[in-house]
């Protein structure tokens, strides 16, 4: 990729809801062109055109070989499943493509993956796109660091009734970043369920709520709680348009560069 040229933007998923959300904001970009659309090789969607669902034509059709996709892409933005997500980072190694991951539900030994391809390809990895999400991660960093002492941490999401992992990996991301300005490790303090005879709360400890239902794109709150007040920093999420757009200034950030592992924090210089 190089500044003077377009860059060209495989999809992964692409007759999904993210999918497509990538797909139209890729098409409205100056800068990027869709080079290629992927979707499973049993999908309903293959040999239509990608941009179908938008009542227009983009020239290209969804397809299931990976490798002929990647052989004219610069890139690949993948918001699947971490089984898929790992077959494809394994064909962008082959191909020397840069790699935009949105996807959530890895393992250790997945991220571990990521990280040993990232010496030989460039990836930018955040199990959030939004621009404002990471944002509000900063938020929280500064936040924590300011009530780290008596206030107790509460995390509540809510996502579509669709979304298969919880607590969403954007919540996960946000109980890390307040677990590292508290100078603790988030598995040694992370509380996911309480039910019956739980005791008292744990000062320590940092909880987590999970809601699901109908067709809630993402909405997460912080919750410091503190004696005669209580502090919340919240994100709501009303379009996947905006995760689209964080993906593209990830394309962005990527171009020229050969290797090296990236989150969000780096591409909108938040370090």
């Amino acid at each position: 990729m190089t500044a003077a040229t377009p860059h060209r933007v495989a999809i992964a998923g692409a007759s999904g809801r993210m999918g497509r959300a990538l797909i139209e904001a890729v098409l409205a970009a100056d800068d990027c062109v869709l080079s290629a659309a992927l979707d499973r090789p049993d999908s309903p969607a293959l040999g239509q055109d990608a941009a179908a669902f938008m009542g227009q034509s983009a020239g290209v059709v969804i397809g299931a070989d990976l490798d002929a996709a990647l052989a004219v892409s610069d890139v690949l933005i993948d918001f699947t499943r971490p089984d898929g997500t790992m077959a494809h980072l394994a064909a962008c190694q082959r191909h020397g493509t840069a790699l935009v991951i949105g996807t959530t539900g890895f393992s250790e030994a997945h991220k571990a993956a990521i990280a040993e391809a990232a010496q030989r390809i460039p990836i930018v990895m955040a199990p959030n796109m939004s621009v404002g999400v990471n944002v509000t991660l900063k938020l929280l960093e500064v936040a924590t660091r300011a009530l780290s002492t008596g206030y107790d941490i509460e995390i509540v999401e809510a996502h579509h009734r669709h979304k298969v992992d919880a607590p969403s990996g954007t919540a996960l991301r946000m109980g890390e970043v307040i677990a590292a300005a508290l100078g603790r490790d988030l598995k040694d303090c992370a509380v996911y369920e309480r039910v019956g005879h739980t005791g008292e709360r744990n000062p320590n400890t940092i909880g987590f709520a999970t809601v699901r239902g109908g067709d809630v794109v993402g909405d997460h709150t912080v919750m410091f709680l503190g004696t005669g007040e209580r502090i919340e920093i919240a994100h709501k999420s009303s379009s996947r348009a905006t995760y689209a757009q964080g993906s593209l200034r990830a394309v962005r950030f990527l171009a020229g560069r050969r290797s090296g592992l990236f989150d969000m924090a780096d591409v909108l210089g938040l370090r």
